[in-house]
């Protein structure tokens, strides 16, 4: 899983080691699907505080999140268990993130900058 597939870089920028645990807690509530969503939101909360971070708010990080929700079957693990606003949410986590820095009108017209993900997930009632 996560471990074998993990890279160090993103487009010649270092990934943020904290990173990885950030999605390997999120990726350890979603394959539990008797899991409550409240620990899976705070768990996304967490990973989106980071990015959302002077630290953690680099093109690298966002760009391995992205990859890794829309890649996430290849991963084993979803969330069509999830009612359908989580859903969106962790979508658009996999969608538009990657575009915060090469493109931020296009992450900011779907909501999916990690400041807007931040929001998005704090304001979720689960």
């Amino acid at each position: 899983m996560i471990n074998a597939e993990w890279p160090e870089f993103m487009n010649k920028e270092t990934i943020s080691p904290q990173l990885r645990q950030l999605i390997l807690d999120v990726y350890n509530k979603l394959i539990d699907m008797a899991q409550n969503t409240q620990d899976i939101k705070t768990s996304i909360e967490y990973l989106m505080t980071f990015l959302a971070s002077p630290e953690g708010r680099t093109n690298a990080n966002c760009e391995a999140t992205d990859l890794y929700f829309c890649l996430h079957n290849d991963f084993g693990f979803g969330w069509d268990h999830l009612p359908e606003e989580l859903q969106f949410i962790l979508d658009d986590i996999g969608g538009q993130l990657h575009d915060t820095f090469t493109a931020p009108e296009i992450a900011l017209n779907f909501d999916s900058t990690p400041v807007q993900l931040l929001m998005r997930i704090k304001q979720y009632k689960s």
